[in-house]
């Protein structure tokens, strides 16, 4: 397999190793390569068909501070519709923030626009979640994954050829397959295309939407070991969006947890998994399955009542307190429906919003958190998702 060079003009490249898991590689000079702040994205609601007014705002993000070091991976999950995709698609500006700011590598992004935004996005990129829609079915694949090279004008057309040439045999993907459309691959190779397609323009961050919700388990491994390959040879950043958390334990450094527009909680990766302090992280985390049917047979599921609120009209304090287990367990204190909790630390490095974060540990719903991170150590891995080596792509 030939390594991708950089292309005369392309963003220079860092070719650093990804730091082990809980600890990431911090930057030159110590600053994170991504800080959002209160970021709120508000999608209008009007009614009306020639005279429209505004009526009210689907809060789809209200709130989200994070920061992303460069070369860690940052997972963000949460059930469907908690926000995390329009997060990350604010973060790239896809979308124009309602309100908040977002800073890349030192320089605010939140209102730039035109050639500016463009330039800047040299260096992001994403991978979206459907491996067939995100591709143009009038390309080859050659074309899609040459068409970043072409937009912001990189090297000649005979070192585009080849460098496009290059992040085929990348992604394991035959060079010759370019003259294909995007109708003749496989799920898992359109999905191959689509991360060729953001590693063209040599970016600093990827944020990854659900790149592998729409594959077979089988392939889910091998896109999985194939993002971890890249990280470690080309310094990458990552965004990885998902709601399987074993998936997310196995790949991220850190995870935030996401719930109706917030983030809830946020830790190291194998700190979360063993010790939850939200009812909510709990409850994620009690519907991923244990490969020990001993351990799988006594332990807690916890069920959460209801659906989640409707976005349009979230309920007032801490969101998650109509569904909350904890809440009824002490007596439904009143705090919770009035008081919006805060994101903080609870112990060094793990932040969490809740009111009762202190009366989680020790109850059953817990402790089964602690027997899924005592599973998955003695199986070496996540659920479902081979270890870097086992699949071979």
């Amino acid at each position: 397999m030939s390594m991708v060079h950089p292309v005369p003009g392309a963003a220079p490249s860092t070719a650093t190793t990804t730091a082990p898991s809980n600890v990431p590689a911090p930057t030159a000079n110590g600053a994170p390569l991504v800080e959002v702040t209160d970021l709120r994205m508000f999608f209008p609601i009007t009614q009306g068909t020639v005279f429209t007014h505004h009526v009210g705002d689907v809060r789809a993000v209200d709130g989200v501070t994070l920061s992303v070091r460069r070369g860690e991976t940052l997972g963000l999950v949460g059930e469907s519709g908690c926000g995390k995709s329009t997060a990350g698609r604010a973060i790239l500006r896809l979308y124009r923030p309602t309100d908040g700011r977002i800073v890349f590598d030192g320089t605010d992004i939140t209102h730039l626009e035109g050639g500016a935004l463009r330039r800047m996005r040299r260096r992001m990129q994403m991978i979206f979640q459907d491996p067939y829609a995100s591709l143009n079915p009038r390309m080859t694949a050659a074309g899609i994954v040459g068409e970043p090279l072409d937009i912001h004008q990189i090297g000649t057309t005979s070192e585009r050829r080849t460098r496009v040439r290059e992040l085929f045999e990348v992604v394991g993907l035959d060079p010759e397959y370019g003259e294909r459309y995007p109708h003749e691959f496989s799920g898992g190779q359109r999905q191959r295309i689509g991360v060729a397609r953001a590693l063209a323009v040599n970016p600093d961050l990827i944020i990854a939407d659900e790149p592998i919700s729409a594959l077979d388990v089988s392939i889910q491994a091998q896109i999985i070991n194939l993002l971890e390959r890249l990280q470690s040879q080309f310094g990458l950043t990552y965004v990885f969006i998902a709601h399987d958390l074993s998936v997310v334990r196995h790949i991220s450094d850190r995870i935030a947890v996401m719930y109706l527009g917030r983030i809830v909680e946020l830790a190291g990766s194998r700190e979360l998994n063993e010790r939850p302090m939200h009812p909510y992280s709990v409850a994620l985390l009690s519907a991923v399955p244990i490969p020990d049917p001993v351990v799988e047979s006594r332990r807690r599921r916890v069920i959460l009542k209801g659906d989640v609120p409707n976005p349009a009209a979230p309920p007032p304090g801490c969101h998650f307190h109509t569904r909350c287990w904890l809440r009824e367990r002490l007596g439904n204190p009143a705090e919770c429906e009035t008081v919006a909790p805060p994101l903080v630390d609870a112990l060094p490095g793990h932040a969490v919003a809740c009111h009762f974060a202190d009366r989680v540990a020790g109850t059953p719903e817990a402790s089964a958190s602690a027997d899924l991170a005592s599973s998955l150590r003695a199986g070496g891995g996540a659920v479902g998702t081979a270890r870097p080596g086992q699949v071979t792509s």
